[in-house]
């Protein structure tokens, strides 16, 4: 990623990408810390209602996708009181974005059947960059602890350059769903 890119600014992440079709079919999709909207207006092109959070008022202003289909929340969510109380998400989308104390908060915000989109920076990114900090970078098998009561559809956790070898970072990724009192039949996974 450049780093003249505002955050939330740069294309949809793959991973994102990837598994967002086993988000139910119009389903709520919430957004953690999501910048620009970069993931916002993915989900919204696939008809999704979306509650986006973040503490940039200016971020969230630049995001130009109309209630009722996109809630707009602004918070500051490590400081502050949880905004979304007794919310639950068919979809809790997180990326670049870690705040341990929220992680069971973001758990208790999946509906059943809802799922997980994680993907953050881990340990071993501070020999290539920025986060450096150890309070910004998963542990190893960090996610896969944190889902131990989800069903884990897929978990990476290594190294990640771009084309170009313009970006290098460790990252740690994981698609998990909330299988207890599932409101639909399980979904059909495909690998690629």
């Amino acid at each position: 990623m450049s780093a003249d890119l505002l955050h939330g600014t740069e294309p949809p992440s793959d991973w994102v990408k990837r598994w967002s079709h086993l988000v139910q079919a119009q389903g709520t999709v919430l957004d953690v810390a999501c910048g620009h909207g970069r993931h916002a207006w993915w989900f919204y092109g696939l008809n999704h209602r979306l509650t986006l959070v973040d503490r940039s008022q200016p971020a969230m202003d630049s995001i130009a996708i109309a209630a009722p289909a996109c809630d707009k929340v602004v918070a500051d969510i490590e400081n502050g009181p949880w905004p979304l109380t007794d919310r639950q998400f068919d979809a809790v989308v997180v990326t670049n974005y870690l705040w341990r104390p929220l992680m069971p908060t973001l758990l208790a915000s999946l509906a059943p059947g809802g799922v997980l989109i994680y993907e953050t920076f881990a340990v071993g990114n501070e020999t290539v960059g920025k986060p450096s900090r150890s309070d910004f970078l998963l542990q190893p098998g960090e996610l896969l602890q944190v889902c131990k009561h989800l069903r884990v559809v897929a978990f990476e956790d290594g190294f990640v350059q771009s084309a170009g070898n313009t970006s290098q970072r460790f990252v740690q990724r994981i698609v998990a769903i909330r299988q207890d009192a599932v409101k639909t039949p399980p979904a059909r996974y495909l690998l690629t």
